[in-house]
């Protein structure tokens, strides 16, 4: 198994399509970047998206990428965003439960570490077990439970202080 983190790139547009294809339809592969007016399907769309990626000010996105197959996104930003959080991340279904986010999210730990930020908040859905346990694998520290309608979400910190010094 190969396992890489990767800038979004032109070049990969066909794997990327594929992954794509499978979460299906709307807005949901956490750690992409993709918003509403972006048109991926075209080569021209597609690279217009890239490079409004490359062009975001304060993050850093990055593909998960095992064998060449594009099995998920990991997103952070530089700066807190109280809704969403330092870091979203999300794993193409039929790659789910083989540790890619567990091992993604160390990765980018260690790149927040790397750029002075000394804590980040994580956020997820209440009942997403998964990201609980990857994001309570790296330390994270429930601070609190908020409601929105009827879906309950969890925000985690994890402080780096002592990130240079973990075994991850």
């Amino acid at each position: 198994m190969s396992l890489q983190l990767i800038e979004p790139t032109v070049r990969l547009h066909a794997e990327w399509l594929e992954s794509h294809a499978e979460w299906g339809p709307g807005l949901h592969e956490d750690g992409f970047g993709i918003s509403e007016s972006d048109e991926l399907e075209s080569p021209s769309g597609f690279a217009a998206w890239i490079a409004r990626l490359h062009a975001l000010p304060n993050a850093t996105l990055r593909w998960i990428l095992e064998d060449n197959r594009i099995q998920g996104g990991i997103a952070l930003r530089h700066h807190l965003h109280e809704q969403n959080g330092h870091i979203g991340y999300g794993i193409r279904p039929s790659a789910r439960g083989h540790g890619l986010a567990t091992w993604a999210l160390g990765e980018i730990l260690n790149h927040a570490s790397t750029l002075g930020l000394p804590r980040v908040m994580l956020v997820c859905l209440a009942d997403n077990l998964a990201s609980t346990k990857t994001i309570e694998h790296h330390g994270g520290v429930l601070t609190d439970v908020l409601h929105n309608g009827d879906r309950s979400i969890h925000r985690y910190w994890i402080d780096l202080a002592d990130r240079g010094h973990s075994d991850d």
